[in-house]
């Protein structure tokens, strides 16, 4: 199969030029340019990267709840001025959003794009790959991510505003966020990756950064996706998906009940994408527009990419055919089987 026409290779390279752009920009457009981009960025970037070309927008939303809202309510004074800077935030976050919807997930966002190398890495490894999850822990994963963007982005920092929480809670998400920890230690800085136990508040919160970067970083080498499926920004897009321009369109057929083959594709192990019924726009809460059930899909059209009305990339027999063949090449290759085959030939002449 051409690289050049494998939906997933293209993917790949979008998401290490955006990688490069978003974690070491400011390095060629300046620290200033870059600072004023956007601040309301539809992908997890970090403001905490000294080099990064923007910034992710649950960063303004946390401290505009705390300092904008709560403020403005507990000293009595206008609380439209206050919700101003949350409704412009918001508006520049849609503006972007709107032209790429959840496709910022799949293609664009840093951490995404480490997760999926851990995932290479682990499969390289010849670690033992978990394919999907059950479906009753997918379940109970996913209103994480709501709780995440209710509780970590929202309620705490507006808690603090209002004075009813500690002042070291009005970045509560930020101060858990892996990409916070990724990112900077991705440009050589390692300060973000601490223990601080100045008091009970930011020790709990130093102590879950470190254990959920830990937990992603040893948990993508063998599972697809770990912290996507529970991240608040995943959440957020999932409430804007319908005035995105991208989506996922199904045309189902009477084949889809027996085949499952784009639900198994997906590494957000969205099965609804197989069992659904519904004709037209099925891009689910926890999908990421990454185009794999697309691809993986053996019948012509039944599962399409589309940007507005028009197809972008649409599943084809023969695009399947080369696709599988691909990736049971790629996946054949591991360190294990290259390191057992170089000594095998030592061993037979001993």
């Amino acid at each position: 199969m051409n690289p050049l026409t494998n939906l997933s290779v293209i993917r790949r390279l979008v998401q290490v030029a955006a990688f490069a752009f978003l974690v070491y920009g400011s390095v060629v457009v300046g620290y200033y340019t870059a600072d004023k981009l956007s601040v309301a960025f539809p992908a997890l970037t970090c403001a905490y990267d000294m080099r990064s070309a923007d910034y992710c927008t649950l960063i303004p939303f946390q401290h505009q709840m705390a300092h904008r809202v709560g403020e403005s309510i507990s000293n009595g004074t206008s609380l439209l001025m206050g919700l101003l800077p949350v409704v412009t935030t918001l508006g520049t976050f849609l503006l972007l959003f709107v032209l790429l919807n959840k496709a910022f997930c799949g293609w664009i966002c840093p951490l995404g794009f480490f997760q999926e190398l851990l995932g290479v890495i682990g499969q390289k490894l010849g670690l033992q790959q978990r394919e999907s999850l059950a479906p009753g822990i997918v379940d109970r994963l996913r209103p994480v991510k709501w709780l995440m963007l209710g509780v970590l982005v929202f309620s705490l920092p507006l808690l603090s505003g209002l004075g009813f929480a500690s002042h070291d809670l009005v970045g509560a998400y930020c101060a858990i966020c892996p990409s916070r920890i990724m990112t900077t230690l991705a440009v050589g800085d390692t300060s973000q990756l601490y223990f601080d136990s100045a008091n009970p508040t930011v020790m709990v919160l130093s102590v879950s950064a470190d254990f959920l970067f830990g937990a992603m970083v040893a948990l993508g080498l063998t599972t697809r996706q770990p912290f996507c499926r529970i991240c608040p920004l995943l959440a957020l897009h999932a409430a804007f998906r319908k005035v995105g321009l991208a989506r996922l369109v199904k045309n189902p057929s009477p084949r889809c009940g027996k085949c499952g083959l784009c639900a198994k594709a997906c590494p957000m192990d969205i099965r609804e994408i197989h069992t659904t019924e519904k004709q037209g726009d099925i891009t689910f809460a926890d999908c990421t527009l990454c185009g794999r059930c697309v691809e993986f899909c053996p019948d012509q059209d039944v599962l399409q990419l589309k940007y507005a009305t028009f197809p972008v990339f649409s599943a084809s027999p023969r695009y399947f055919k080369q696709r599988k063949q691909a990736q049971k090449r790629w996946e054949s290759w591991t360190l294990r089987g290259w390191w057992s085959r170089r000594r095998s030939p030592a061993t037979e002449r001993a």
